[in-house]
């Protein structure tokens, strides 16, 4: 069934792949992607293109108007490394673009919205192991504050105003497409390029950093799976918890060592070794696995197969 959806950030580490998996699925002409920049040639020649700031909201208006938009994933965002940078921009950014998306549902302008929060949400105080879906949340970065603040304004919209927004707290995410965007878990994506281009690489994490990390692949499927799902069946209207593997820097390079035997890696950690420190170290998805059947379908080393593969052709 055809419908008219909009991206938000569609040139990003997720909107790129996104935008491509919602056109192969619903037609190339039914899938608006929008950003500040253009993307890459797949993504611009693949179908219209809009130069959109998601912080002006009659910017977004005009676009939504124009193309009769149905559904909005907003996938713009500052993530937590460059955040920390620009706190006030990143503030602006992911606070600003996120009020008016639910300001348009709120007057049933679009229908249904995606917008991912992340295990940055999570602070020191959280568990550590299994991280509940529902637990002390005291994040340490600008980033995760406002994916917190922004998950309880979803719980408001949705509950005042009926709006429907659904939500993912996306862990690490690892793609050979795109280049990452400034995150804490971009280590394992540069992990990967550095060893297929270099052999080598020097980590901005230690020893034993343990990090939720999901391959694009599932965490397309996954958000794609929540947008499909019962809105009656759904009992998270906050962000749910979504995962897939856990592991730390050492473990990605002993994986990287059964198809490169002579990768080296070294230990620089830099200051996202602390935002990484008030990370979770594995998540509890039961909620998502309940409501929504959710499973994920790559563990490290399938994702470490995929990648050397798709990076050394």
């Amino acid at each position: 069934m055809e419908k008219s959806i909009l991206i938000l950030g569609a040139c990003g580490q997720i909107g790129t792949e996104l935008t491509l998996e919602l056109r192969s699925r619903y037609g190339n002409e039914c899938v608006i992607a929008s950003d500040i920049r253009q993307g890459d040639a797949q993504l611009m020649d693949s179908g219209p293109f809009e130069l959109l700031d998601a912080t002006n909201y009659e910017a977004i208006e005009d676009v939504v108007m124009h193309y009769e938009i149905e559904e909005v994933y907003l996938m713009a965002a500052m993530l937590s490394a460059t955040a920390e940078k620009f706190p006030m921009r990143a503030w602006n950014l992911n606070m600003g673009s996120l009020f008016n998306v639910l300001n348009l549902g709120k007057e049933r302008k679009i229908d249904k919205i995606f917008w991912p929060s992340s295990i940055a949400v999570f602070g020191s105080n959280s568990p550590k192991e299994k991280t509940p879906q529902n637990t002390l949340m005291e994040p340490a970065t600008v980033y995760g504050i406002s994916k917190q603040a922004g998950e309880n304004w979803c719980v408001y919209y949705f509950k005042k105003f009926g709006v429907d927004v659904r939500s993912v707290r996306y862990p690490g995410l690892i793609s050979w497409k795109t280049l990452p965007g400034g995150g804490t878990t971009d280590y394992a994506v540069e992990i990967y390029r550095k060893a297929a281009e270099q052999g080598k690489y020097t980590c901005f994490l230690k020893e034993g950093t343990k990090l939720p990390m999901m391959y694009m692949d599932d965490a397309i499927r996954a958000t794609l799976q929540l947008m499909d799902a019962d809105g009656d069946k759904l009992t998270i209207r906050s962000s749910y918890n979504l995962g897939a593997m856990s592991f730390a820097p050492e473990e990605i390079a002993e994986s990287i060592k059964k198809h490169i035997s002579d990768f080296q890696i070294t230990y620089q950690p830099d200051f996202r070794q602390e935002i990484a420190d008030s990370w979770p170290s594995s998540i509890d998805d039961s909620n998502a696995r309940k409501d929504w059947n959710w499973n994920p379908e790559f563990d490290l080393e399938k994702t470490t197969a995929e990648m050397l593969e798709n990076l050394r052709k």
